[in-house]
Formats: C-alpha cells, sequence, structure tokens
C-alpha cells in the first residue's frame, strides 16, 4: 500500500507517524521546505522564498503559544515537562522534530519537493493517484503512483484580505499578519488592525510599544475585559476607508497610517486537479465527511480541517480513524450516505446561525466532533480534560491578555486539571 503525504508540519509527522505502524505501508513524506515544522518554523524572510514560491510560515518573532502545552502534545507523545505551560515557538518546533526522530518519520520526507498536481487515475482494481512533484534543488519534475493521499499543507499560509470600500485606494500602507515579524515595522505609525483572533490581539498589544496609536477593529460578541495601553482604543467594524482615514460603523472615524489586517487565512489546495472533486468557496472545503474524507474519492483524506480545535491531539485522532477505515478495522459509508451527512450537517450549522465561512470551526462543537471520529473508528477517545482546558485557557486570553500566559496547568486525570495563577492553586474538572 503506498501512501503520499503532502506537508511535514504537525498534521504530515502525525499521519507519517501511525502510517509507519500498518504492514505492508510505504510512505513518501512530501514537504517544501528545508525541515520539518510547518507553521512552527520562523524565518525573516517575507514574500517569496529562493525558490519563487509563497513563504509558507505565518511565524512572528515573540509569538508564544496561546494554549497550554499540557493540550498541545499528541495523546502518545506530551510535550516535555518544564516550568512554563505557553512556550515559545521555537520550543514548539523542537517538539516536532523529537516527535519525528523518535517515530522514524524524519528518512521517509522529502524536504525540498514541491507538489504540483495531484490527479485521480482509473485502474483496472479502482484507482490511484498520480502525483506530480518537483525537486526544487534540481528542478527535475517526477510522478508516482499512490494508493492514498493524505493531505496536510495546513491553512495559515494563504491571507484572507476582505473586502473594506475603499482598501485598494488607501493612501497608506497595507499589510497582512502573514507577513508580520517585530514590530518595529510600525515605529512611530498610527495603525489600525483589523480582527482580534488570536494574533490579532496579540500583535496589536505588542506593537502598543512602538506606536503613538493602535486602533483595534473587531466585531467580537463579548468585549474582552483585558485592560490596553492608554494609546490601543477598540472599535467595531471598519465600513469604509477615505484618504487617510477609516470610518467605523459606530459613526466614529481614526486618522490612520497602516492597515493591518489580521484576516484569518483561507483553505487552499493549488496542486488539487479539478477531478480530485474538491472546491473551496467561501472557506467551504467541501464534500467532507467527518471534515476529514474527501467523498468522491475516499482514498484521499485530509487531516486538520477544522478550527478552534486542540490541533495536535485531533490530527492524531483524525488519523487514526482514517487509518482504520484502511485497514479494514472499519468501513466508511457510501458516497450517497456521507453526501447526506455533510449536507445534513451544514443545514444544522447553518440553523444554529453559522456561517458558510464558519463550516468547518468546531469550538463547542470539538467534543461532540471527537466522539464522532472515534466511536464510528472504534477507537480511544480524546479526553475531555483537553477541551476544559482550551476552554478555560481561551476565557483567560480574552480578558487578561497581558497575564494570562504565566498560568500554569497540570492534568490529573482524564476529567480533571489543576491550574495555578498569581500564586493561587485550583483543581477544577
Amino acid at each position: 500500500m503506498r501512501v503520499c503525504v503532502v506537508g511535514a508540519g504537525a498534521a504530515g509527522l502525525c499521519a507519517a507517524r501511525h502510517l509507519l505502524c500498518e504492514p505492508g505501508v510505504t510512505v513518501d513524506v512530501l514537504e517544501q521546505s528545508a525541515q520539518v515544522g510547518g507553521t512552527w518554523v520562523y524565518t525573516e524572510t517575507v514574500g517569496y522564498d529562493d525558490f519563487g514560491l509563497p513563504i509558507h510560515t505565518s511565524m512572528y518573532k515573540s509569538l508564544r503559544t496561546n494554549l497550554p502545552k499540557e493540550i498541545m502534545g499528541f495523546p502518545d507523545f506530551p510535550i516535555p515537562e518544564s516550568d512554563k505551560s505557553y512556550l515559545p515557538a521555537k520550543d514548539m518546533l523542537a517538539f516536532l522534530q523529537l516527535y519525528a526522530d523518535k517515530h522514524d518519520v524524519t528518512p521517509h520526507i522529502k524536504f525540498r519537493h514541491h507538489v504540483q498536481l495531484i490527479i485521480p487515475k482509473p485502474v483496472p482494481s479502482g484507482e490511484v493517484w498520480e502525483v506530480t512533484y518537483k525537486s526544487l534543488e534540481t528542478g527535475v519534475l517526477e510522478t508516482r503512483e499512490y494508493d492514498y493521499v493524505f493531505v496536510c499543507n495546513g491553512h495559515y499560509n494563504t491571507p484572507f484580505i476582505p473586502n473594506i470600500p475603499g482598501l485598494k485606494e488607501f493612501q497608506g500602507d497595507v499589510m497582512h499578519s502573514h507577513d508580520y515579524r517585530v514590530p518595529e515595522v510600525f515605529a512611530g505609525k498610527r495603525v489600525l488592525v483589523v480582527g482580534a483572533g488570536p494574533s490579532g490581539m496579540d500583535i496589536a498589544l505588542e506593537i502598543t510599544a512602538v506606536t503613538p496609536r493602535v486602533v483595534l477593529s473587531h466585531h467580537l460578541q463579548e468585549t474582552p475585559r483585558t485592560v490596553f495601553p492608554d494609546n490601543l482604543v477598540q472599535r467595531p467594524d471598519v465600513e469604509r476607508l477615505e484618504g487617510g482615514r477609516a470610518y467605523f460603523r459606530d459613526g466614529t472615524e481614526e486618522e490612520i497610517d497602516v492597515v493591518f489586517l489580521c484576516t484569518g487565512y483561507l483553505y487552499n489546495f493549488p496542486f488539487l486537479h479539478p477531478s480530485c472533486g474538491i472546491s473551496v468557496q467561501d472557506n467551504c472545503v467541501e464534500p467532507l465527511y467527518k471534515h476529514l474524507v474527501n467523498i468522491r474519492h475516499p482514498t484521499m483524506c485530509f487531516i486538520g480541517v477544522p478550527y478552534y480545535v486542540c490541533a495536535f491531539a485531533m490530527f492524531d485522532l483524525q488519523v487514526r480513524y482514517y487509518v482504520r477505515s484502511m485497514n479494514g478495522t472499519f468501513k466508511l459509508p457510501s458516497e450517497v450516505e456521507m453526501i447526506e451527512h455533510w449536507e445534513s450537517e451544514k443545514q444544522e450549522r447553518a440553523a444554529r446561525g453559522y456561517s458558510r465561512r464558519q463550516a468547518h470551526m468546531m469550538g463547542p462543537d470539538q467534543e461532540r466532533y471527537y466522539a464522532s471520529l472515534a466511536s464510528e473508528a472504534n477507537t480511544k477517545n480524546l479526553p475531555s480534560v483537553i477541551t476544559k482546558i482550551r476552554e478555560e485557557s481561551s476565557i483567560r486570553f480574552l480578558h487578561n491578555l497581558q497575564h494570562y500566559r504565566q498560568d500554569k496547568y497540570k492534568i490529573i486525570d482524564d476529567d480533571t486539571y489543576e491550574i495555578i495563577s498569581n500564586g493561587k492553586r485550583e483543581i477544577l474538572c
């Protein structure tokens, strides 16, 4: 059984780790960069790399995890103990290299190989995948056939640019967080930060040290209780930009020098031929069964599409689910049944107020999602304690941005954890 894994970030490494445990399986991991880690690799370079490809990583220099390490490891390979729960990116990168080496994944990675095209090919026994990839160092193209494809290329690398009236005509600078590395680029400038996700909040706070004024524009349903520096003000969504001014939905306006877009990313699979049967519209990847299986061609899966999740643990569960379908432990539903499930889920989410752009957002739905995967594949579920810690940490992030990373967590059992905050110890379940 020949398997191609696209990407050597956390999802790709996890896929290869489990596949290599299966008898008779050969694995090629195709990675365009020179090292493992995907989005956790930091580089000062922005724009394009030496081979003319867009820089993949969105990592900025000061980044520390916004979730505690206690819930960021893999179920069978936790992050080593340390005196901090929130780690710098370099520690996460070192952890992923340790994971790859421990499970002997690294020898199966083709570094500096860029996937050009994936296309299904009919054969008497069903179909195979023709994968064409290019050695970036030699320029040589190669095409190989595989029985399965794991798409693990991540979704934090193609910037989403919102349709703000006047943005294209704005007289100042426009920048996306994908290209942010250090705060000094904003020194002395009045900056409009659009978006209050984890990166938007973190970077808005960071640049207050070098800018005279930061305007944080967002539509959070719950206003953060974080006490920001005096040179940061919060505003609702931007209504329009004119000249060097921003006009907001509450009627206020601000004079600005820079529009800094912290507006998230788009799912992007440029290597998939249309015959793969996958479309992406309004950031909805479909048709996918369980946000994972290509319904039109079930020998292709996508690891890591859902967001607002416990990522590494979810990757592990998704991979275990799919590998068990490969080895015959359980059988996937028919194409008709999978389509019915996907359409029903979309309707149910829409009825609860989810937009099409939020098709893969989990958050409060993540426990139910994990349980559905584990139940169908008859495999071990993720413990509830990880979603409890994630929820607690997210609340503290929103309302105590300047200090929440000083908290220290400890998992006691599958349902209970301990947190030390401001010297006080509390056990929660």
